[in-house]
């Protein structure tokens, strides 16, 4: 058994740099660059085609290398732009504007997921936004239009039009969640974005069916309601959060905090890792990592509306989980023979370095599952919710600068060095504004020494404040990070965990190969 070398990172720009590294390295040269969907390590390294490599890849990935590009200034090379969005274009040339696939490379571009239609979305969302398309807001339109048209909150999707009139195989999804609901986050980006009414409506629609029949008021988890797919349930409840935000819904984003602090909690654990399945499908430990983001996103979110202490359960899952589980070290990925020449078996380890995948939480193969998986819609999903951890650490709003999570981290406001990698947090205000730092339950903050202000901090809701730091001089706040231990309850396992701060220092590994962390004693 072998633990994977010091490679870990707790640089979330370097994570996301990584990441779009392999998002721009996933083209299959044997059809036509349409990207790969699924990819395995081990055993037989391979990458694979899909019918979800046309719309689900390039969605998930667009989103995130254009978000990416925006929030970080990272370079994106624009060739691997164009490859994704011609695979998505691609994928609404069918009979009607919705996201299809074929099941073989050159078959008919008739299958139909509604599960998609979120990937669909994000693709065409991201075109607009940050490429000004034309073609793809037209194709937002006409599709939000035939969405509306052929489908029913009560009666579902008219299959029988969708078949006979227009040649489609449908494949439903087992439930609304694993299906249309999932749309309602890239509806809301289409309409923050453009104003387009139609987008905030089809949004509100699908979260009144939401509300009604599955997240409900109590926040109870049941996956006969939810179905087993459980990125589909965080992705649902993240996008629901996205809805309230921008229609300073209280209501609804309470019943977001009721879900995340009740039903939750029964398909995740203290560090955001999450089952790829829920229910009896899901004994094992193998998670899924954009089941993560989805959850670290909606903390940020509820910080950000004064529910200060789910930062520090999204700094938790970013540094105890997310960054830990990403691909580097790429030593145990032996390339297949390949004779053929085949694109999908060629280079195989150096394409997956920078993934993400179905890691337990100790280690990439759980001790319970034959083979490691690393499925490259999963990188752009993750991608795109470090993007978010990376706006959110250090910003400025109407009350002044922000320190929400304790990354290394520099904008043209304030610089942050972590107490992490230095001895102390030390925060450099760059133009004048009251300072806001959060702080972790575990600081004692009357016993903080604070040097370089001329004020003593008051505590406030989760924070210190100082109302008029000095501007270009170093603030330092001095604190131990307490060395502690929880334990991660899983179905089959209780998982020790040591913890520094909030971050792994060690954990229960049960003998599996390739761990993140070392073992705890």
């Amino acid at each position: 058994m072998a633990r994977l070398s010091d490679v870990n990172t707790t640089d979330v720009l370097d994570a996301i740099r990584l990441g779009c590294r392999t998002m721009c390295r996933c083209f299959n040269a044997d059809t036509d660059d349409a990207p790969f969907f699924g990819a395995r390590a081990r055993p037989e390294a391979m990458l694979g085609f899909s019918p979800l490599s046309y719309s689900h890849v390039p969605g998930r990935h667009l989103n995130a290398l254009l978000n990416a590009e925006d929030a970080t200034g990272v370079r994106i090379d624009e060739a691997c732009i164009d490859k994704h969005a011609r695979a998505a274009f691609f994928s609404y040339g069918g009979a009607l504007p919705l996201p299809l696939g074929r099941l073989s490379p050159g078959g008919p571009l008739t299958n139909f997921y509604a599960h998609d239609i979120r990937e669909g979305f994000h693709a065409l969302y991201s075109l607009v936004k940050y490429r000004d398309s034309e073609r793809a807001r037209g194709l937002a339109e006409s599709s939000i239009a035939t969405v509306l048209e052929y489908w029913d909150p009560d009666a579902g999707w008219d299959v029988g039009r969708l078949e006979g009139e227009h040649g489609l195989k449908v494949n439903d999804s087992p439930t609304f969640i694993s299906g249309l609901a999932r749309a309602i986050g890239p509806l809301v980006k289409l309409y923050r974005a453009t104003g387009y009414g139609p987008a905030l409506e089809l949004a509100t629609v699908l979260k009144e069916k939401c509300i009604a029949e599955f997240y409900l008021e109590d926040g109870s988890h049941d996956v006969g309601r939810f179905g087993t797919h459980t990125h589909s349930t965080t992705c649902v409840m993240s996008s629901l959060a996205q809805l309230a935000d921008v229609t300073g819904d209280s209501s609804l984003m309470h019943r977001v905090k009721v879900f995340y602090d009740v039903g939750l909690r029964e398909i995740r654990d203290g560090l955001s890792w999450s089952p790829e399945k829920a229910g009896s499908e899901g004994g094992s430990d193998r998670g899924e990592v954009n089941n993560s983001g989805d959850i670290i996103e909606t903390a940020l979110m509820l910080g950000r509306w004064g529910y200060t202490d789910y930062y520090q359960d999204a700094e938790r899952g970013v540094r105890g989980h997310v960054l830990p589980s990403q691909l580097r070290d790429v030593l145990f990925v032996v390339d297949p023979p390949n004779p053929q020449g085949v694109d999908g078996l060629r280079d195989v380890a150096d394409r997956l370095r920078g993934a993400f995948g179905f890691p337990a939480p100790y280690g990439h193969q759980p001790v319970d599952f034959p083979s490691i998986g690393f499925n490259l819609d999963i990188v752009g999903g993750t991608v795109g919710s470090l993007c978010e951890v990376y706006r959110e650490t250090a910003l400025r709003d109407e009350a002044g600068h922000r320190v929400n999570l304790l990354f290394d981290h520099e904008t043209p406001e304030v610089e942050v060095q972590s107490p992490y990698t230095h001895d102390t947090l030390t925060i450099r205000v760059k133009r004048p504004g009251p300072l806001f730092v959060r702080m972790p339950e575990w600081v004692d903050v009357e016993s903080i020494q604070v040097r370089g202000a001329d004020e003593r901090p008051r505590s406030t809701n989760g924070y210190l404040l100082l109302s008029n730091p000095p501007v270009n001089r170093p603030i330092v706040f001095d604190f131990p990070l307490p060395t502690h231990e929880i334990t991660l309850a899983h179905r089959n396992r209780a998982i020790r965990t040591r913890l520094r701060g909030d971050s792994v220092v060690a954990m229960d590994d049960f003998g599996a190969d390739l761990t993140f962390f070392e073992p705890l004693d």
